[in-house]
């Protein structure tokens, strides 16, 4: 790392009274901004990730989505919001899936149900303390000085919301609830909103429609949880990656990582031999739990960690895919085992002052070549390619599905209270680099500036989680890939390339991570974002 990237000062942070990390530098002002004005982390985060829709548009979108974790003080406890849209409801679109696949390119047929209106709108309700009004101020400041042709449109459909609430009769719940209902067309009184968009899907050649988007809701989910070395690692559940991570953590809370040395040799192998292990089972067995029944206590069980984790030959590389069987309690999934051909999104964390913590992960892979959002001003991505046509599986595309998706904010809580919060841009990259800092900060003692700025390793022994090819050995990218930064040691690179990892060095950032801690005996709060990577982050 150079020295002047080292001198920056708005990639790292400090403070007792709150802390963001996130992408754009006016989005975690956006959200210090909350924190100054008394609200909370919920209200922070609510307005750093609309803010985030336009300091980071494309990789993230008001038409995407933002799944959440939260800490809340008061209760002790850990939730996921599912801000993930869903597949069109419709039997005729999904037939269309079935016949013809799910097409990427500009083809607003990838777009999910738009969920981020309710994602925020639900994190304020539940959680929050601020008015939609209040925390939609910094976006539509960012709007009005934008020059693009969807921001006076996207800023029009915001105010609308922020009316909608001003102008209901009620409690605050209420009133947060109506600007959402607006947007969703669920006022059967004043659906203009949920009218421009449905208008704009039918003239791009989309199946999503206004029934589409009052079925909406951002469920409230426990947590997945997995202990490692004294911490409870929370992710969301598998209509996401999160889960795989625990897994690999269990793998390797049975090898002394410590002992072997930080980036030496054995422990790139060992780190990297387990996420194999654990995106084989993610691979197989993750999908939406609202419409299949997936293993996770198996998954995550001691019986099964122990029947897997000596499939770690520390001597040698593994080139295989190799799902293993929860349900029969066996280390190999019978005929499941593979042998494959060699061959957008932000972030952001916040803590406030009374103890919240919120880990968000926006998204949306908006189209490059897209320029027109329609009237209601609302871009969209690609996230649907997240699922797949394969009859059988438990992530092939059916009526108001979830895709299983990449993106995955993490908790990390000691003896109850919140410790670590990460949030990392990167597609399948995402929990391969949070294994990384979790490794860092938990077996090495890194605070968050060093451990976002230490070199980072990922492979590519997996299936590609936006390729929805009904071959799903097809999608596999490349066996026994390693791709690791060009500041470990060429002794080390050389000693895995023995091992038989196909290695690849990086001169660039491996994923795009943000980080957070937290001291409870001195209530300091230390946030940082690789700067490398154009993160950034403020205290209060």
């Amino acid at each position: 790392m150079q020295d002047t990237q080292a001198e920056r000062s708005d990639w790292k942070a400090e403070s007792t009274r709150g802390v963001v990390a996130a992408g754009g530098a006016q989005a975690v002002d956006a959200g210090i901004a909350m924190l100054a004005k008394g609200g909370n982390a919920a209200d922070a985060a609510a307005a750093t990730i609309l803010a985030l829709n336009i300091t980071d548009h494309g990789d993230c979108s008001i038409g995407g989505e933002a799944p959440v974790l939260i800490y809340d003080a008061k209760r002790r406890e850990v939730k996921a919001l599912s801000g993930q849209g869903r597949a069109p409801l419709s039997p005729a679109a999904i037939d269309w899936y079935m016949l013809n696949g799910i097409p990427g390119g500009s083809d607003i047929k990838m777009a999910p149900v738009p969920s981020v209106v309710d994602s925020c709108t639900t994190l304020l309700r539940e959680y929050g303390t601020m008015s939609f009004g209040q925390i939609v101020a910094p976006t539509l400041a960012l709007l009005d000085a934008g020059t693009l042709p969807w921001h006076p449109r996207l800023a029009h459909t915001l105010r609308r919301l922020a009316d909608e609430e001003k102008n209901t009769r009620g409690t605050r719940e209420e009133r947060l609830q109506a600007a959402s209902d607006r947007f969703y067309g669920r006022n059967k009184r004043r659906s203009d909103i949920a009218d421009e968009l449905e208008a704009f899907y039918i003239e791009k050649g989309g199946f999503l429609r206004k029934a589409d988007l009052a079925a909406h809701t951002t469920l409230i989910e426990n947590p997945v949880t997995a202990e490692y070395r004294g911490f409870t690692v929370c992710k969301c559940g598998p209509w996401t990656q999160g889960p795989y991570l625990c897994q690999a953590l269990r793998l390797l809370d049975g090898f002394d990582v410590k002992a072997m040395g930080h980036l030496s040799a054995d422990y790139v192998h060992v780190a990297v031999e387990s996420i194999k292990l654990a995106m084989a089972d993610r691979d197989e067995y993750y999908g939406d739990p609202a419409f299949v029944q997936v293993p996770l206590r198996a998954l995550l069980s001691d019986e099964y960690t122990a029947l897997r984790r000596p499939l770690i030959d520390m001597r040698s590389a593994s080139l295989e895919a190799r799902p293993g069987d929860p349900r029969q309690m066996k280390p190999l999934k019978a005929n499941g085992v593979f042998r494959p051909g060699i061959g957008g999104t932000t972030t952001c964390v916040i803590a406030d002052r009374w103890g919240n913590v919120v880990a968000a992960t926006p998204s949306a892979n908006v189209p490059s070549s897209l320029t027109d959002a329609g009237a209601a001003g609302v871009t969209y991505g690609n996230r649907l390619r997240s699922l797949n046509t394969t009859p059988g599986h438990p992530n092939c595309i059916q009526p108001g599905k979830r895709p299983r998706i990449t993106l995955t904010p993490t908790i990390v809580l000691k003896d109850g209270r919140p410790a670590f919060a990460i949030s990392v841009a990167g597609g399948d990259l995402q929990d391969q680099a949070t294994l990384n800092l979790l490794l860092d900060a938990i077996d090495f003692g890194m605070e968050p500036a060093e451990a976002v700025r230490v070199p980072r390793f990922a492979t590519s022994h997996h299936q590609d989680s936006f390729n929805p090819d009904r071959d799903r050995e097809r999608t596999f990218i490349k066996a026994g890939s390693l791709r690791i930064s060009d500041r470990v040691s060429a002794e080390v690179r050389d000693e895995l390339a023995r091992r038989g990892h196909a290695v690849e060095t990086s001169a660039t950032p491996i994923a795009v991570p943000v980080m957070l801690s937290i001291n409870h005996e001195t209530g300091l709060c230390r946030a940082a974002g690789d700067p490398d990577a154009k993160r950034h982050a403020a205290g209060l």
